[in-house]
């Protein structure tokens, strides 16, 4: 009977919370932001509804942490917002198919007590590219805290065309190979010709889309089932691009002053 009882409760969850917020496939543009209603808490903030600040690139190159995520809506409109499918629905055997929405549940004397989180990304297909997870009781707080949480991660990729096969000189792919690593998984994005397509993992293909990479290769080890790990990598590998510039910048600059120092 206790089986039983289990068992219908989580399938009128999954009936009810489940697929009443299912979302359809493919990316989908973001809300107009209201610049009027904001009420800015930080100081970054305030700088940017008065107009002090009023590029993004502004805060990502002095690396400014952003803790309201009202800032990127106001310096990049109509960002493009996508949840990752990184939940599994119930199915025989562990036959059940993919879905946005990742259910745990902790079993008390009460009952179940379910949450479900979500991944989402937003970016704008040009250079920028945020990721973020969120996790709640109810299918729709856990989306809106993932995007929120995207929108306050977003960072700036340098592009290029780094294969020697294509000498386009086009930002369509990565600009030479990199590594990112997270938990065990472990993935490497290698220059491609344009025309090429992303020849990477599916999810991994949705966030190299939106940050705007067209043509890449892709290697991956570890544990690249867990498909959270895998993202987070895949990331982190986008932010090594601008680490490298960065440090490849700094090294010209110690150059300059160097020869200046010896004439």
């Amino acid at each position: 009977m206790i089986n039983d009882k289990e068992e219908t409760e989580d399938k009128k969850l999954s009936d009810e919370k489940v697929m009443k917020e299912k979302i359809k496939g493919g990316p989908r543009r973001s809300k107009e932001f209201d610049k009027e209603s904001w009420k800015p808490k930080t100081s970054l903030g305030m700088k940017v509804k008065s107009g002090e600040i009023d590029n993004i690139d502004y805060i990502l190159d002095n690396r400014f942490r952003i803790l309201e995520h009202e800032i990127v809506d106001m310096l990049i409109p109509n960002l493009n917002v996508d949840l990752l499918l990184v939940g599994q629905s119930k199915g025989k055997f562990g036959g059940g198919q993919r879905r946005v929405f990742r259910q745990t549940q902790k079993k008390t004397q009460e009952g179940n007590k379910p949450k479900f989180g979500t991944f989402a990304i937003v970016g704008n297909e040009d250079g920028y590219i945020g990721v973020g997870y969120g996790k709640s009781k109810e299918t729709v707080p856990a989306r809106e805290k993932a995007t929120r949480n995207a929108k306050q991660n977003i960072i700036k990729i340098f592009r290029g065309c780094g294969s020697w096969r294509c000498s386009c000189k086009g930002p369509h792919s990565v600009p030479f190979a990199v590594e990112g690593k997270y938990g065990s998984v472990m993935i490497k994005l290698i220059p491609a010709p344009r025309g090429t397509g992303l020849c990477i993992e599916k999810e991994c293909s949705k966030v190299l889309k939106i940050a705007g990479i067209k043509d890449v290769w892709s290697q991956t080890f570890g544990q690249t089932r867990t498909k959270i790990n895998l993202i987070y990598a895949c990331f982190d590998a986008l932010k090594k691009l601008m680490e490298i510039k960065l440090q490849k910048k700094d090294e010209e600059k110690l150059s300059i002053v160097e020869g200046l120092l010896s004439s």
